[in-house]
């Protein structure tokens, strides 16, 4: 049994921020135990003003948030931080007035986060949407092969993963992760048996993953289905069994999901149902719960919200001493940073 042996919350700025809008953070742990977290903020989401915002905590303080990335006239979206086999970082972005239209962008350091190269476009010609669009990327168990969380938004909503094995130089997009789609509004749907393939609505996006000790991969997804669904890999992320329900409840609300060591998940989210007659449902609670068999059945392990209000897109990472990050966004006005040492 998973618990929580100690904790802290803390909040990332004050109410002197240079932005109104936060949003959709990301988390990092650096070589020396500090953390850098990012975000986009500006006047509100998709307002052209929207940037790429980064701050360090350094001895227990977070330092002043600094602007890291901001095209002028284009909103940025959804930095995610990775660190690859070089011991360089990484942070990807969107770039885009619309979800549909937008490319990702990228920028890297080879200090730790001190300083930054210029932004560069991951794929060239990109629109949609390459690369991670929320949730970090993994290395596969050969510890070359990246994997990276990706999905589209349309009309219909897809999810997929891109490739690459070459240190993230180039990326090759795997199939389409295959999906059953129901229309919410068909008559005929209430006298359906169930069945764990419908998916309710335009479907799954912004993919979290992990590869089992069998070396499957394994992705959970946000949908439009009141569920968390999930779909598998046997051939290194190319191609993707049909996605279906897990049981677990999803608000179309963005999830992450971390691996210990000793094999253990554990997954934030908010652990909520769509309104019925809506495409969304509350954004609270926000929980951790744990899987120590392979993502078959979970366990809560804490509450980090619970409240009246919006707590939303958690950003999840863990170390070799089972010690758990997460940021999220509190009613798009702070990001909050939880540091939790958990153990047998």
């Amino acid at each position: 049994m998973l618990k929580v042996i100690k904790s802290v919350k803390e909040e990332i700025f004050g109410d002197d921020r240079e932005f109104d809008s936060p949003h959709s953070p990301t988390v990092l742990e650096l070589n020396d135990g500090c953390v850098l977290a990012a975000w986009f903020g500006g006047r509100f989401e998709k307002d052209p003003d929207t940037a790429v915002w980064i701050a360090r905590r350094a001895d227990g303080v977070w330092q002043k948030p600094q602007k890291l990335i901001d095209v002028v006239n284009i909103a940025a979206w959804n930095p995610v931080l990775f660190r690859l086999n070089d011991d360089s970082i990484v942070l990807y972005c969107k770039i885009g007035t619309e979800i549909q239209k937008w490319h990702t962008e990228y920028v890297r350091s080879y200090d730790e986060g001190k300083t930054w190269s210029e932004p560069k476009e991951l794929v060239c010609g990109d629109v949609g949407g390459r690369g991670p669009v929320k949730n970090k990327p993994i290395y596969l168990s050969d510890n070359k092969t990246i994997l990276a969380p990706a999905s589209l938004e349309g009309d219909c909503w897809n999810a997929f993963v891109d490739i690459s094995e070459d240190n993230g130089e180039s990326w090759c997009m795997s199939e389409l992760v295959p999906l059953r789609r129901i229309n919410p509004n068909e008559r005929r749907i209430r006298d359906r048996a169930y069945n764990k393939h419908f998916c309710f609505g335009r479907g799954v996006i912004q993919p979290t993953l992990w590869e089992d000790s069998d070396g499957v991969v394994n992705m959970l997804l946000r949908s439009t289905s009141s569920r968390i669904f999930r779909s598998e890999s046997r051939d290194k992320g190319r191609t993707w069994s049909l996605a279906y329900d897990t049981g677990l409840p999803n608000n179309n609300s963005g999830i992450d999901l971390a691996k210990l060591n000793d094999g253990t998940l554990v997954l934030a989210y908010n652990p909520r149902e769509n309104i019925p007659g809506m495409t969304k449902g509350a954004r609270t609670p926000l929980i951790l719960s744990y899987s120590e068999d392979n993502g078959e059945s979970w366990n809560e392990l804490c509450v980090l919200e619970d409240e009246d209000g919006a707590f939303a897109y958690p950003s999840i990472i863990c170390n070799d001493d089972n010690e758990i990050m997460v940021v999220y966004s509190a009613n798009r006005e702070k990001i909050i940073y939880w540091h939790i040492k958990a153990g047998h």
